[in-house]
């Protein structure tokens, strides 16, 4: 699903069963039944524009709440306020709780957000008080996004437009890439930190780079997270 559709998607449970659904058209309805064998449409209500917005509510990362800008903050609490926009991340998804946690149990320090979506981690480690920190994304809307969820929530950071995989890297004492496991096994071995947190791959993986070793893992709804030093 994440493949055919990077935008997002819905996923429900249903007793013993999960129905995952996209809004789309007869394209990406026909993509899907390529993909399942068989698909089942209907028309959607008029507001499916805003109805994704239920599905996100405040979540806890960490030491750090994750607030839709649609969501009332917890009262006397750290929360930072993220809009995705048309990037990747709400803050609700097992990994990026995860990768929260391990950078929460971290000294704060420079940091390096590889495949940075809509801000939400680097906005967190800035809260945590990491610093100076960058955040990396190949995709534009990405970096729009990022840079008005920063401003939104007080801080300035220096968010860059680029291909982890190819283009030079800053370095820092810490990186965290919540990617997959295929960019975090290219990415990561380029990357000159002392501390890497990965994430974005489901709890059987375990990604192999050369000149790491692993440290500590966190495991949430079967995603797992992984904590690197350098070797």
């Amino acid at each position: 699903m994440l493949a055919l559709f990077p935008e997002g998607f819905e996923e429900a449970e249903r007793g013993d069963e999960f129905e995952l659904s996209a809004y789309t058209d007869a394209g990406g309805e026909a993509r899907m039944s390529a993909v399942f064998g068989a698909v089942a449409a209907k028309e959607v209500p008029a507001d499916w524009e805003e109805r994704w917005k239920h599905f996100h509510r405040p979540v806890r990362a960490g030491r750090i709440w994750i607030v839709p800008p649609w969501e009332q903050a917890p009262h006397d609490e750290d929360a930072i306020t993220i809009d995705p926009g048309r990037a990747f991340g709400t803050g609700s998804h097992p990994t990026t709780r995860l990768c929260l946690e391990l950078l929460s149990e971290l000294e704060p320090t420079s940091l390096l957000d590889v495949g940075c979506g809509s801000g939400v981690l680097a906005i967190a480690a800035a809260k945590l008080g990491f610093a100076p920190i960058v955040g990396l994304d190949c995709d534009p809307h990405a970096i729009v996004a990022a840079e008005a969820n920063a401003a939104a929530n007080g801080v300035e950071l220096d968010f860059r437009r680029g291909d982890a995989r190819v283009d030079p890297l800053p370095k820092t004492d810490v990186g965290v890439a919540n990617i997959s496991e295929e960019l975090v096994a290219a990415v990561g071995p380029r990357l000159e930190c002392t501390l890497l947190v990965t994430s974005g791959y489901f709890e059987p993986h375990v990604p192999r780079m050369r000149g790491f070793r692993a440290v500590a893992r966190r495991r949430l709804d079967g995603w797992a997270a992984d904590l690197h030093a350098r070797e």
